[in-house]
């Protein structure tokens, strides 16, 4: 094939697909954020509590030991959205909570 045509025809694809794809999302009833960023949209769902179990806390706090400091009392308000916290981070000397011991 021609580089040039093809160079034309690869967004041409793109360019297809993309009308495609959008033109079966546009055709849900899911909400759609952003639109209005100051409003959350009517029939978004909504995160009313979070429970974490007791094998979540031991795993966040591995590497500390008790009494555990007032600054990761945190945790007990931890949603689920991530934090490097409760993540091996560096390792070698780096590895203060001996997470790749």
């Amino acid at each position: 094939m021609n580089i040039k045509v093809k160079n034309v025809l690869t967004p041409l694809a793109w360019l297809f697909m993309t009308a495609t794809v959008s033109s079966t999302v546009a055709a849900t009833d899911y909400p759609i954020a952003g639109t209005a960023p100051s409003q959350r949209p009517v029939g978004a769902p909504t995160i009313e509590w979070i429970q974490h179990e007791r094998a979540w806390f031991k795993n966040a706090l591995t590497g500390v030991t008790q009494p555990y400091p007032r600054s990761l009392y945190f945790l007990d308000n931890q949603g689920n959205w991530y934090t490097p916290f409760t993540h091996p981070g560096m390792v070698d000397r780096y590895d203060l909570r001996r997470w790749h011991h």
